[in-house]
This record gives structure tokens, C-alpha cells and sequence, in this order.
């Protein structure tokens, strides 16, 4: 059977089996702002093809006929709201037959498909904003509109906030877009309340005219930009959109935001605050809030062709995770400063945490065993011990603490209220990884009668420092001492004497709902990464390679992802994001262009512009050479992490390892062990020490696309579930067909 065969078999079981009904005169019925079963919010975008004049059209029994109106684009389109919180039926029925879909709605604040957001305080939560009270907790507060202009004085920098009621400022610049159209540079931003927390939509917005979805106003060129927040943590209160991507300290090269960049190509910005990783470190609710704002913008501006994301940092762990976890979310991804997960660096910093336990108090140290700083990075796999104890201090502690007053009076804390509410990003992903099973309680966890949630934080089997030893770097007794005496970490994310073990359920589930990128989906968007030196400030340009070489693995190539490299810390050139908006704005737009039958992720690859590719910049915007720079490709290898010192694979997607028997045949280096010390390992390693030859423990779990965490009756699927196919005639108002096909 051919392709087109078979695509046009598939193509009627998919119809079949579909619950639209179609009739003599083929009306179809097409949910455009979301698939139909994903509608949140009480409205969806919809439109009747084929409609007939004397067909009449029903939402649950009531009259919505008036609804649908043959628009300018000659299209029959109508934004149906009152949609009844679950299914509804939207009919239409005229000589010829009927025909009717089913309409899932779920409340505005949420959930649609992620777990119910565990919100403690409140008081915050009940007001939302300062004087608004809203009901039942839902953070439903109204919809705010202001408008901001961008100025022709280079002192003012930025969008500046104006009222048309007292007139156009006299300043305002003007812009052309990448279409064309030449207008004031007057911004409409919309602020709102979904998912239970704050989202944001700005666009080029003429405020004496009117803008419908079906009408947008002309500079909209139906692109998408949506910029992240950084870190990793978790909030009990709601937080703000981020839309600033670049440092401050860039003013100084006169360069302007890349949301103002995109803004002023007529692209719409969107961001939300639970895509802020700092305040929500949640691949699944960000996907969600993520599908909410895109709803949003096609019922209230219209369908759109293509989003791309951009971040640093947590802005990249976000893009990363949910293109993986749920691909169509984006087309195209601009990451910076990047790490692939949350989970993957978390792992490479608990090592860390252990080991400046041991390093940096010399008291544990046996005595004749002294060690350098320079061999705390050789057993760290850096080059200094800085890159260490910035990963733990501002990245690790911050993020997994399980004390503090996230939730006031009522946080946890081992002694005072074990009962208490557990802060850190571990907690706010129970419904991911589940609890502990009873096999693993603490005191406090049998105390209590239940378990807390799973922690990914194992390390049996693991040779510390084993690669410098081979090489003689540290001493047989160095070894020694440090792997009897590293530890492991306990239910609170604090040292304890004993390694640490994981669960199996916890690794299969991290794999399944994309906690870790895999990068089974990653093929699917387009990515220009960003990456420059780090000084120690635990975002070495290794976690970029950790995506590149996962798709290699997972895809065999790595064609629609390219580096770009530069002397600037961090970021590599200033002029990067806007430089990258514009390529990967080329690229997308000749992937919309292909409406041949490859798959998506072969059109991406074969629809790269030519100038698209790996490159080095003098961090002035200039490229300087077309490959990525020598100190990266260098660096790649040479910066390791702990595990990897130890034998593991480049990948850094290993949770638990498998063991093997520990021997005494197997290579610990030129210098022997004392008998006394082989005893000591032998008692430390008796059921086995890592098998690196293996896949970790899960490892052959793919991320699952599309995962729902909702039983369908108020409860939570801990570890997640497939959904049901996508409804058929739904959801094509996200992107332009290339991206669907």
C-alpha cells in the first residue's frame, strides 16, 4: 500500500469512528481554538463548513443560529459561549440531515488535564488581586486591557503606558511589520486570570478600530512569541507573566527586549505565570496553562499559523520539557543558558550537595586522606569546585527544600509539624512520581500512615570518583574514604549516612510524562540554542550537548537543532535574540510553505534555510565562523558531572543505574588496594555497583505525548494516562496545516 493509500484509508477509520456525524450535504462542524474535548472557559471559536441556507443551529437545545454569520474571510465563524461545564452538543440540522459534535468545556481556573493546583493560602488565593474577591477560590477576576507605545526618544526605553482616552502620545513610533504594514507602535495588553493564575497577551493594537477573530486587526501577522521565566520552584500564591529575556545589563549595546522585537513584526506575545519554571516547575501544568493562553488568543484574535518560545535557564527547561511532552504546543524553540529538564541538572546537583558534605568539612576526612580543590572538580567532573556549590546554592537548595513558610503556619518541618504542608518543586510534582510505597517510609512517613512524594534522588552503586582514580588523579584511600562516607539523601532531600535508593515506579513515570526530556518528541520543533562560557555559575554548555545528544540517540541525527556559540557569558552574543527570532522565524515560515506528505519533523529538517546552521560570533553579532565555537565542542566533553566521572554515558538521562557484582578484576587504576580497603568496598557495594554497559533503570520508557492526570471524575492519575484521540475537525486553529499534517 502506498502512503497516500494508506493515509486515505486512515483517514476514513479516523471519520468512522469520529463523533461527528456528516451529512448528505457534507456540513462539517470545525472546533477551531482547541481540540473539542479541551475547551476551557465557557467559549470556543467555531465554524460550520459547508453550511446551508434554513439549516438551524442548536447548543444543548438553544438557538445559537444568530451565532454563525458568513464573514468577510467567507467563512461561516461564531465565537459559542455558555458552554455547560462538561460535554455539550452543538447540532446542525437543515434539509439535508444533521450533523453534531460534542463540546467538552472545563472551568477557567482549571484543571483540564494536569493534577488539581494544591493552593494553601488562602486569603491571596480567594482575592487574587487587591480588592477583588472571587468565588469559590477560582482567581476568575475580569479581564484588564491597557495600552503601551513604544517611543521615537532613545531615552525612553521600552513600552510605556498611555490611556487613548487622553489622546496619542505625540512620540509614538512607528513600526513595519514583517507583512508589510507600517502603524503606530501602540501595544494592547491583556491581563487575565486561567488555570488560577495570571496570563498575558500583547499585540500591535489600533485602538479606534475593532479586532474580531474572524477580522483581526491588519499588523497581526498570526505568529506567536512566548517568552519563559528562569529557575525552578514552586509558589502557593499566583505570580506574573515574564516577558524580559535578555539581561538589563544589554541596554548598554542598544538593544531592545525580543518581545519588543517581535512585537514590532506584528507578531502576538503571550506568556503566563505558570510558565514562569521558578514559580511553576510542572511540565504538565505548564502545558496546560500554556494550551489555556493559546485558546484564548484564537477565540478572542483569531487562528494562528506558529508559536515559537525563547528562556534562559528554566525558560529553556520549559520550552524543553512540554515540546517533548506535548508536541504541538510549539513549532519552534529559542533556548538559552539551557538545561533539557528539571530533573536531569537536579540529579548532577544532589551529587553535588553530597559531595560538598564530604569535601568541604575536612573533619569527616580519614586521617592520612587530604584533599586538594583541585581534585573536588576532578571527581565533580569540572573544573572548579565554584560550578558546585553555585548549582547547590542557587539552583538546588532553593528548589527542593521541603521546610519554609510556602505555606505560613502550616509547613512542614520534621520536628514541630510533621503533618505540615512540604514545600519544593519535588512536592508540586506528586501526581507525576507518585508517593513513596511503604517499603521506603521514614519514621515520620509510618508516624503518619502515608508517604510522602517520591524523590529521584537515588545513587546505589555508584563509584564516586572512579575515572580519576583510573588515572591516578586521587588515591586509592581518597576513593575509598568518600564512597564509604558520601551518603545519600532522605526523604527530606538531607543527608543521610546511607546511599539512597529510587523506586521503580517514580523513574518509569518521570520517563512517561516527560519530567525527563527524553527527546522522543523533540523532532517535532525547530530549535536554535543559544550558549556561551560559564564562569561557574552551574550552566556549562554540556547541558545544551545533553539535548543534542539525546536526539541523536532517540532520532539518529540532530538536523533541526542548531547551536549558536559566542564569547559572551552565558548567552554567547547579546545580538542572539534577535538575530535568532528572525532565523527561526525563515525557517518556520518555509516549513508553513511545504504542504508535501512528509512528516513534520522530515519538513523541519529539509526546510532549514541554508545559513541556518551551527556558528561562532565574535559576541558582537558577528558570525565568525560557520561551525560551533572550538572551546564548545571541547567543553562538551570535558565537562562532565559527577555520574559521568564515575562511568556513565554522556546522556545525563539516567535516574538509577543497574547493578552488576562488584569485582576486584575490574580497573580501579595502577596503584593496589590495601586489603583492608577492598574489604570496605566490598561491604559498601554488596549488591552490586553500576553497570554503565546498561540503560538505566526505566530508561526504555518513552515520553508518552499528551498525558492526562484526570480520572474523569475529580480524582488524579498519578503517573498519568493517555487521552483519548484527538476529536476529529478540532484544534486547527492552533497552526497552519504543514504543522498538523
Amino acid at each position: 500500500m502506498s502512503r497516500h493509500d494508506f493515509r486515505f484509508a486512515l483517514a476514513w477509520l479516523v471519520i468512522l469512528a469520529a463523533p461527528t456525524t456528516l451529512v448528505a450535504d457534507e456540513t462539517v462542524i470545525r472546533v477551531l481554538s482547541n481540540r473539542a474535548d479541551l475547551i476551557s472557559g465557557g467559549d470556543a471559536l467555531v465554524e460550520i463548513v459547508g453550511a446551508r441556507e434554513k439549516q438551524q443551529i442548536r447548543l444543548n437545545g438553544r438557538d445559537v443560529s444568530d451565532v454563525f454569520v458568513k464573514r468577510g474571510n467567507g467563512r461561516v465563524m461564531g465565537l459559542v459561549t455558555g458552554l455547560d461545564l462538561g460535554e455539550n452538543t452543538l447540532r446542525v440540522s437543515g434539509p439535508g440531515g444533521t450533523v453534531e459534535t460534542t463540546i467538552t468545556n472545563h472551568p477557567n481556573y482549571g484543571p483540564v488535564f494536569s493534577a488539581a493546583q494544591h493552593r494553601i493560602d488562602e486569603e491571596d488565593w480567594a482575592l487574587c488581586r487587591s480588592g477583588q474577591p472571587s468565588k469559590l477560590n477560582d482567581c476568575n477576576v475580569a479581564v484588564e486591557y491597557t495600552f503601551l507605545y513604544k517611543s521615537t526618544n532613545p531615552t525612553r526605553q521600552g513600552l510605556i503606558a498611555f490611556d487613548p482616552a487622553d489622546g496619542i502620545p505625540g512620540d509614538v513610533a512607528t513600526t513595519t511589520t514583517d507583512h508589510g504594514a507600517t502603524v503606530p507602535f501602540i501595544v494592547r495588553r491583556e491581563l487575565g486570570y486561567q488555570d488560577r493564575d495570571q496570563y498575558t497577551i500583547l499585540v500591535l493594537f489600533d485602538p479606534s478600530k475593532a479586532w474580531a477573530p474572524w477580522a483581526p486587526q491588519p499588523q497581526w501577522n498570526q505568529k506567536v512569541f512566548a517568552p519563559h521565566g528562569s529557575n525552578c520552584g514552586m509558589s502557593f500564591k499566583p505570580g506574573s507573566p515574564r516577558l524580559n529575556d535578555t539581561a538589563s545589563g544589554f541596554a548598554a549595546f542598544g538593544l531592545e527586549h525580543s518581545y519588543i522585537t517581535a512585537l514590532g513584526r506584528g507578531f502576538a506575545v503571550v506568556s503566563t505565570a505558570l510558565n514562569n519554571n521558578g514559580h511553576n516547575c510542572n511540565v504538565v501544568l505548564q502545558a496546560e496553562s500554556m494550551m489555556m493562553v493559546k485558546e484564548r488568543l484564537v477565540e478572542q484574535y483569531g487562528e494562528l499559523r506558529y508559536m515559537i518560545g525563547t528562556g534562559c535557564s528554566g525558560g529553556a527547561i520549559a520550552q524543553n520539557t512540554m515540546a517533548n511532552a506535548y508536541p504541538g504546543l510549539y513549532q519552534g524553540l529559542l533556548t538559552t543558558c539551557t538545561y533539557p529538564d528539571s530533573v536531569s541538572p537536579a540529579v548532577q546537583a544532589s551529587d553535588y550537595y553530597l559531595l560538598r558534605k564530604y569535601f568541604e568539612d575536612p573533619g569527616r576526612w580519614a586521617p592520612g586522606v587530604a584533599w586538594s580543590p583541585h581534585q573536588f572538580g576532578l571527581v565533580e567532573g569540572h573544573l572548579s569546585h565554584v560550578n558546585a556549590i553555585a548549582m547547590d546554592e542557587l539552583l538546588f537548595k532553593p528548589a527542593t527544600r521541603t521546610s519554609g513558610n510556602c505555606a505560613g503556619a502550616e509547613t512542614y518541618h520534621p520536628d514541630n509539624n510533621p503533618g505540615g504542608v512540604r514545600c519544593g518543586a519535588l512536592e508540586w510534582n506528586q501526581h507525576i512520581s507518585g508517593t513513596r510505597p511503604e517499603a521506603h517510609w521514614s519514621d515520620i512517613e509510618k508516624a503518619l500512615g502515608r508517604g510522602f512524594t517520591n524523590i529521584p534522588f537515588g545513587n546505589v552503586g555508584i563509584q564516586y570518583g572512579l575515572q580519576a582514580l583510573q588515572k591516578a588523579e586521587i588515591t586509592p584511600a581518597q576513593f575509598v574514604d568518600l564512597n564509604v562516607k558520601i551518603g545519600g539523601l532522605n526523604v527530606d532531600v538531607e543527608f543521610q549516612e546511607a546511599r539512597a535508593s529510587i523506586p521503580l515506579d517514580t523513574i518509569a513515570n518521570a520517563y512517561r510524562g516527560g519530567a525527563i526530556t527524553v527527546g522522543n518528541n523533540l523532532d517535532q520543533v525547530a530549535i536554535i540554542n543559544f550558549l556561551g562560557p560559564d564562569p561557574g555559575a552551574a550552566h556549562d554548555s554540556v547541558h545544551a550537548w545533553w539535548v543534542r545528544w539525546r536526539l541523536d540517540r532517540e532520532q539518529g541525527h540532530h538536523d533541526n537543532h542548531v547551536m549558536w556559540g559566542g564569547p559572551v557569558a552565558l548567552f554567547g552574543d547579546p545580538y542572539y535574540f534577535q538575530q535568532g527570532l528572525l532565523a527561526i522565524d525563515r525557517w518556520l515560515a518555509a516549513v508553513e510553505a511545504d504542504r508535501g506528505d512528509d512528516p513534520l519533523p522530515v519538513k523541519i529538517t529539509a526546510n532549514r534555510p541554508a545559513d541556518v546552521h551551527d556558528q561562532c560570533s565574535d559576541g558582537l553579532g558577528h558570525k565568525i565562523a560557520d561551525e560551533i565555537c572550538v572551546e564548545f565542542q571541547r567543553d562538551a566533553y570535558n565537562y562532565g558531572t559527577p555520574r559521568t566521572v564515575a562511568g556513565a554515558d554522556i546522556y545525563a538521562s539516567s535516574l538509577s543505574c543497574q547493578l552488576k557484582p562488584f569485582s576486584r578484576d575490574a580497573d580501579y587504576g595502577p596503584v593496589p588496594f590495601t586489603e583492608e580497603q577492598w574489604a570496605q568496598l566490598e561491604t559498601l557495594f554488596g549488591d552490586g555497583v553500576c553497570d554503565y554497559s546498561q540503560p538505566g533503570h526505566g530508561e526504555e520508557t518513552k515520553t508518552v505525548p499528551w498525558l492526562t492526570y484526570q480520572d474523569g471524575s475529580g480524582g488524579v492519575v498519578i503517573g498519568g494516562k493517555e487521552m483519548s484521540p484527538q476529536p476529529l475537525n478540532s484544534g486547527s486553529g492552533w497552526s497552519s496545516p504543514a504543522f498538523r499534517d
